[in-house]
């Protein structure tokens, strides 16, 4: 038997590499910091990542001198990267007993009496085999997308998608996504959507949204957006089933930085102009590792959500990785705590062990672990808004 080509080390080599990146995490220099996105992927895919590495460790075993000294150090490779990838789904595991204890932290006591037994069993659940599974089948049967609706005059970048059940059910609250992308990219229907689909199956209207990119736009441009949208919401959103008084903003990374904005400024006529009347506020905001900093803007006007009271806020549900090499997990601290001082609502902080930026893009043991805590924070919130208005 021939010795295994030397070429059969680049998978192997590959996947070490990638878990060495996540598992031993240091202070790397800024090139890979900035490339962490891609390196950091295998943190929410360890079963694909076993998957590839087992299929091309048994194709050069199968043609080669397994005893070959190439052979050997892919054997040793292996054996070391299955043992990364252990060390990454336990990881993945205490996802969700930190989602579930800071929602049990911040909310009120027996508030998991007031939601749907299904929504609190969801939560309690530490893997879902869509992990396993089925990692990138976002989609759902039950769930429809209707696509590319104008809501300003923008063209590309202003424009939505709107999915909702098939069976059109009416009066459902609603979810605002907005995407990620350092306010220089990304698109609407390509993040969040294991979030979104699953919001949408259990009959929530979701809307994923363009808005205007840097550096053609700068700020408030990005905001002004956010609110056009909202705007189309309430005047649109009962076409599609929505009812359009319950809106939740949610966003990751750059998003979450809109979202947080839109959430903090409702009804600011500097953000809203030509539509000052309508009415922006907003139920509730989402935000996933977020970004709270500054960003290019006129003198003047503050584009940072640290510089706003929180006040009048509505309640907040932040998420954020211990891990995140593009947006440091203190800022999304700070910015809880800056919350938490200044708003009468509640503030959720979720502070995801060892978890990447980018982290929601795939169904993930930690991805559904957030996406079943979101669901939960957001019935308690509609069983809470419906207690309060039952009250007066």
């Amino acid at each position: 038997m021939s010795s295994i080509p030397i070429g059969y080390l680049i998978s192997p080599l590959l996947l070490a590499w990638c878990t060495y990146f996540v598992v031993a995490p240091r202070n790397w220099p800024r090139v890979f910091n900035s490339l962490g996105s891609y390196f950091g992927v295998i943190n929410e895919l360890p079963f694909l990542a076993l998957f590839w590495l087992i299929g091309s460790t048994w194709l050069a075993f199968s043609e080669g001198d397994v005893y070959s000294l190439v052979g050997w150090l892919a054997f040793g490779l292996t054996m070391l990267v299955v043992a990364g990838q252990m060390v990454i789904i336990y990881r993945g595991l205490q996802a969700a007993p930190v989602v579930s204890r800071a929602l049990d932290d911040s909310l009120e006591e027996g508030w998991r009496a007031s939601i749907n037994p299904k929504i609190e069993g969801r939560l309690q659940k530490k893997f879902v085999a869509k992990a396993l599974l089925g990692p990138f089948f976002k989609r759902r049967y039950d769930v429809e997308r209707i696509g590319n609706i104008s809501y300003g005059n923008a063209g590309v970048r202003n424009q939505l998608d709107v999915y909702r059940h098939r069976s059109h059910p009416t009066g459902c609250p609603t979810l605002v996504h907005l995407h990620g992308g350092e306010f220089v990219g990304g698109r609407k229907n390509s993040q969040s959507l294991p979030l979104i689909y699953q919001l949408a199956s259990q009959g929530w209207v979701c809307i994923s949204a363009n808005y205007r990119l840097s550096p053609a736009a700068k700020f408030p441009d990005h905001l002004i957006d956010v609110k056009k949208v909202i705007a189309w919401v309430r005047e649109h959103g009962y076409e599609y089933g929505a009812d359009p008084t319950t809106i939740f903003l949610a966003g990751n990374s750059a998003g979450g930085h809109l979202a947080a904005m839109a959430a903090l400024t409702p009804n600011a006529p500097i953000f809203q102009p030509g539509f000052e009347c309508v009415d922006t506020s907003v139920t509730a905001a989402i935000c996933l590792y977020g970004y709270y900093g500054y960003i290019d803007t006129k003198p003047g006007t503050p584009s940072s959500p640290m510089a706003y009271s929180g006040k009048d806020a509505p309640p907040f549900c932040v998420a954020h990785g211990d891990q995140d090499r593009l947006v440091p997990m203190e800022d999304a601290r700070l910015f809880a705590e800056h919350l938490r001082n200044s708003s009468t609502n509640s503030v959720v902080y979720v502070e995801l062990p060892r978890a990447e930026h980018n982290f929601d893009l795939f169904h993930s043991i930690r991805t559904e672990a957030v996406v079943h805590g979101i669901e939960a924070f957001a019935a308690w919130v509609l069983a809470n808004n419906k207690h309060n208005s039952h009250r007066s």
